[in-house]
């Protein structure tokens, strides 16, 4: 008697890419915005809007070509992400639009430039522009990790970066804010685009340095504190913030600088100093700088008391102004209430100044209520979860750090606008990640969410079958 046994190595099983489930998903992304267009015509005008058909197609090409190179060249690529920044997005054009109709900003622009010009349509071209720079970053970058060999190369580029609104003829200043530089007749804010060359700086330092940044000298109140010798990056991180608040008056800017790098230094190293620390500095450094610049004193005065800091303000100045905004924000979420007043039926254009960028979420507030505008932080919460969920599968430390470092970076963001709208911390002059106007914050969140797509792909991506042995292979019969 002989028994034949035939031995074969089994390859790995494929994992389900989940495009479908994407696409399915993008279909909502872009029916939601289209609905809303339509909403905000016959709440304005009682009819159908005449531009809704070429925005919901422009919209849905855009969506459509996006899927289809993630389908291409990020085949296991988490399936929310894209069609949760669509959705953002389309929901910003609409919002934007519903502003361009108001004729207290059109008499506005009239009286202040002589004409007024429809911000959404510019709004689309920047939209298109940033699934563009999604589409190049898919397509070149092939594994994220060829990023690790830029680390101090990313770091000059960030300073200058954040160098270049001082740049005489080229930095212009907006209301006391050194943010944007001019060129031809664009305006470009290059801070958008320094937090992801930022990020990629900070992962790569911190994985090569966490092992000692993590050692502790003594216990204090609990609290392991960091040797002497390692707060050297922290110390330097946090004079150049402050030196980017007080040269270039951001507030914005600054925070997320020094934000992020704590939360990627408690990240890598899991010591919860860090993150006290950082607490305390930044709370520190914003005291002392408000004490003598009257930019940031003007933002303060305007959140601890915009009403009395209005009766108190000398008219026409910046201080005036940013406490008049304060109190035309805070009425609006008030009237809004729970369910909002409805698309088109606000008046949060009495804000006027940036009205549709750094005030947006005021017109979210009221004509959606609190309900609309717990949506739409649900929104954001949802892809900082992702790119978090990203973080934790990414299967090499450089990853996994970068995916947290842009994960926190939006997820800042988006709490020192909303924050600041909404009075629970100081305006900061940064805008809505997708909803608020802006090219350069548009075409920055989208290279950050094909980053993140890029990350995820490789994470989720199978890892390929081994090859089998001879042994395996090989039919063996056993004779008794």
């Amino acid at each position: 008697m002989s028994v034949v046994t035939n031995t074969t190595t089994i390859g790995a099983i494929d994992a389900p890419s989940r495009r479908n489930t994407e696409l399915m998903l993008l279909g909502f992304a872009v029916a939601i915005p289209v609905f809303a267009y339509l909403n905000v015509g016959l709440a304005l005008d009682g009819e159908v809007p005449a531009g809704m058909l070429g925005y919901g197609l422009g919209l849905g090409i855009l969506a459509g070509i996006a899927h289809l190179l993630v389908r291409r060249f990020a085949k296991y690529a988490d399936p929310l992400l894209l069609p949760l920044a669509t959705l953002l997005n389309g929901l910003g054009l609409v919002l934007i639009w519903r502003l361009d109709q108001s004729p207290r900003l059109i008499a506005d622009s009239m009286r202040k430039y002589g004409s007024h010009s429809a911000d959404a349509p510019q709004q689309l071209l920047y939209s298109a522009i940033g699934v563009a720079m999604f589409l190049l970053v898919l397509v070149f970058l092939k594994d994220h990790r060829v990023l690790q060999r830029y680390t101090y190369i990313s770091m000059v580029v960030a300073i200058v970066l954040l160098l270049l609104p001082l740049v005489p003829g080229l930095g212009t200043d907006s209301f006391g804010a050194k943010i944007w530089i001019r060129v031809g007749p664009f305006s470009i804010q290059p801070g958008e685009f320094a937090k992801i060359v930022l990020a990629v700086f900070f992962a790569g330092y911190l994985m090569v340095k966490r092992d000692a940044l993590a050692l502790a000298s003594r216990r204090f109140m609990g609290l392991y504190l960091p040797r002497g010798r390692d707060l050297g990056p922290i110390l330097t991180i946090w004079a150049i913030s402050l030196a980017i608040l007080v040269f270039e008056n951001d507030l914005g800017t600054s925070l997320l600088f020094f934000g992020m790098f704590v939360v990627l230094l408690y990240v890598a190293t899991e010591r919860t100093s860090w993150i006290v620390m950082g607490l305390l500095m930044a709370v520190g450094g914003a005291v002392v700088v408000g004490s003598f610049a009257t930019h940031v004193q003007s933002r303060v005065a305007a959140w601890l008391d915009p009403f009395e800091c209005l009766k108190t303000a000398p008219p026409d100045t910046n201080m005036a102004w940013a406490c008049d905004q304060m109190t035309q924000v805070l009425m609006s979420f008030g009237s809004g209430g729970t369910i909002g007043t409805g698309l088109g039926q606000g008046n949060s254009d009495l804000i006027t100044f940036a009205v549709n960028s750094d005030f947006i979420f005021a017109t979210v507030g009221e004509e959606l209520g609190l309900a609309g505008a717990m949506a739409f932080i649900l929104l954001y919460g949802l892809i900082v979860e992702r790119g978090l969920r990203t973080a934790l599968a990414a299967r090499d430390p450089f990853g996994k750090l970068l995916a947290c470092g842009l994960s926190g970076a939006f997820a800042l963001q988006v709490f020192v606008v909303a924050g600041g709208v909404m009075g629970l911390i100081p305006l900061t002059g940064m805008t809505m990640p997708f909803l608020a106007y802006g090219g350069s914050s548009v075409i920055a969140n989208w290279a950050l969410i094909a980053i993140l797509l890029r990350i995820s792909d490789t994470a989720r991506r199978p890892a390929p079958a081994p090859a089998p042995s001879p042994d395996a292979e090989m039919t063996q019969v056993v004779r008794p």
